[in-house]
């Protein structure tokens, strides 16, 4: 017997009384019966093989790359002048558009983590290398700010079955205090001018934040929402 919600209009398996998508439990009618499935419950196994050889030709590319530049520079300079730049770019990119892919359930929140540390590396070798003091007072508490923003983000809306508007309007309204952070460490380090734009990315995002945390108030707009962008 076909079932479908009546709450978002999914179609639901042969046997399940629960929508997969809401949550919702739907009633069964009296004298239903559950006919014989006619297909196996395992899904067949996927090909990787083509994704594994995409990626090992990305990666050849990216250390191929990496290596021919510190090639040259050794040729050029006698040492890894800008080849660093090159070579930690490249591993950058590697870890986070590559490394997750090798997986075939990475966990997002792990790669989180994994991605800002390499990035928050690659800063700090730029600061080292360009000899400026900018890494410790800028760099890392904007970098490690958006680690901590991306990991609750990722944590909560990977747990909560409800409520995740909620946690979408959070993050915008974090966000937004953040270019203000951001602003006044620019300030603290270099010296710049205050509120010269972080009011607008503030105003921006608290605007957003506050209009999903209106919607997500509003049980009618939340449905909506959460059925148009599955959240």
């Amino acid at each position: 017997m076909l079932l479908y919600c009546w709450k978002c209009g999914v179609r639901l398996a042969e046997g399940e009384t629960v929508c997969p998508l809401c949550q919702t439990r739907l009633p069964v009618p009296d004298g239903a019966v559950e006919t014989k499935k006619t297909y196996s419950d395992l899904y067949p196994a996927e090909a990787h093989h083509a994704q594994y050889l995409a990626l090992g030709l990305v990666t050849a590319v990216l250390a191929a790359a990496a290596l021919s530049t510190l090639l040259l520079c050794l040729k050029l300079y006698g040492a890894a002048a800008w080849s660093g730049y090159v070579m930690l770019g490249c591993a950058l990119a590697w870890i986070i558009l590559i490394l997750p892919r090798w997986f075939r359930r990475p966990s997002p929140t792990l790669f989180l983590a994994v991605d800002f540390i390499a990035a928050g590396g690659f800063l700090l070798y730029v600061c080292l290398k360009t000899g400026g003091h900018w890494f410790l007072s800028f760099a890392f508490p904007i970098t490690g700010m958006l680690c901590i923003l991306s990991l609750c983000a990722s944590i909560l809306l990977r747990k909560l079955r409800r409520g995740r508007l909620f946690v979408v309007a959070g993050l915008f309204l974090a966000l937004g205090g953040c270019c203000m952070l951001a602003e006044l460490f620019a300030h603290i380090t270099f010296h710049t001018r205050m509120f010269l734009w972080s009011l607008y990315g503030a105003a921006f995002f608290g605007a957003i934040g506050a209009l999903l945390l209106i919607a997500a108030i509003v049980p009618a707009l939340r449905d909506y929402l959460e059925r148009k962008f599955f959240i």
